[in-house]
């Protein structure tokens, strides 16, 4: 193995460790609160017919993923403008930038992991969840895409955080991300033509289809008479592809987000 590589290694143990004890000193668990009371509020807000009626499971389900790409977002949209001065100096001694944001997102994949937890408890206990999944049982199905969601949406933050130099811009950029992702999701508004190719790009469409999946929506509308919708579809290979869609999300994210501050962070004049 290359020294550079042992270098790169070394650079992420030493920042994914610095990741945890900002969080500790800066009392970061205060986030898993937050988290608790908005999955409290959806759960309690969705209705009992959630996973029984096609209409409320759908919306129940957006509700739900707004909730997690929120939390997802808000995680980390600060997160490297904040260190921006810091990342430039230590840049310049030798710092890799691949290694910065591989540790950052190391280090949000744990608290992902937790909101993730939280999230699918916290509804369990409230509205209660389908007994029988497609490939597992429905719980896990639902942890693992509210986790796939939240941190996809994490990595998203990383990248407009990356590509932002203050967190005042990262806090006015927020509201413009989210407004993408809830608006072309496809459950609000009928999307045709450009505004459908688009909205494959929202970590909300994906995410919306598999909790629909995994809820057997189709199963709900045939027993109304309605048609059946292929997006919906219980296989195991289609909630294995949207699995997977999330996760090239959350890999691309990353990818853009250290070569963009890659190539701006020795061009910042501040």
């Amino acid at each position: 193995m290359s020294q550079a590589r042992i270098s790169r290694i070394g650079q992420v143990k030493v920042y994914t460790g610095k990741c945890f004890r900002v969080f500790v000193n800066e009392k970061g668990w205060k986030a898993f609160v937050s988290s608790a009371i908005i999955a409290i509020i959806i759960s309690w807000v969705a209705g009992s017919d959630m996973f029984v009626e096609p209409g409320a499971t759908r919306s129940g389900a957006f509700a739900l993923i707004c909730a997690c790409i929120w939390m997802g977002v808000f995680n980390s949209i600060r997160s490297v403008c904040r260190e921006r001065d810091i990342v430039k100096r230590e840049h310049r001694t030798g710092l890799h930038i691949s290694s910065y944001i591989t540790a950052r997102m190391l280090y949000e994949l744990a608290i992902c992991f937790v909101q993730a937890n939280i999230t699918i408890l916290v509804l369990a206990l409230i509205r209660g969840v389908p007994r029988s999944g497609i490939i597992l049982f429905a719980y896990l199905e639902l942890f693992i895409t509210f986790f796939l969601v939240i941190y996809a949406s994490d990595v998203l933050g990383i990248a407009v955080s990356c590509v932002v130099k203050t967190e005042n811009a990262a806090m006015t950029a927020m509201p413009f991300v989210l407004i993408i992702q809830l608006v072309l999701c496809g459950v609000i508004f009928q999307l045709e033509g450009a505004a459908s190719a688009i909205a494959n790009l929202t970590i909300s469409k994906w995410g919306v289809n598999a909790i629909c999946s995994i809820a057997n929506v189709n199963g709900m509308l045939r027993s109304y008479g309605q048609p059946f919708n292929p997006d919906f579809a219980s296989t195991a290979g289609n909630i294995s592809q949207l699995w997977m869609i999330l996760m090239v999300f959350s890999v691309l994210y990353g990818a853009i987000g250290a070569i963009i501050l890659k190539l701006t962070i020795d061009k910042d004049k501040r």
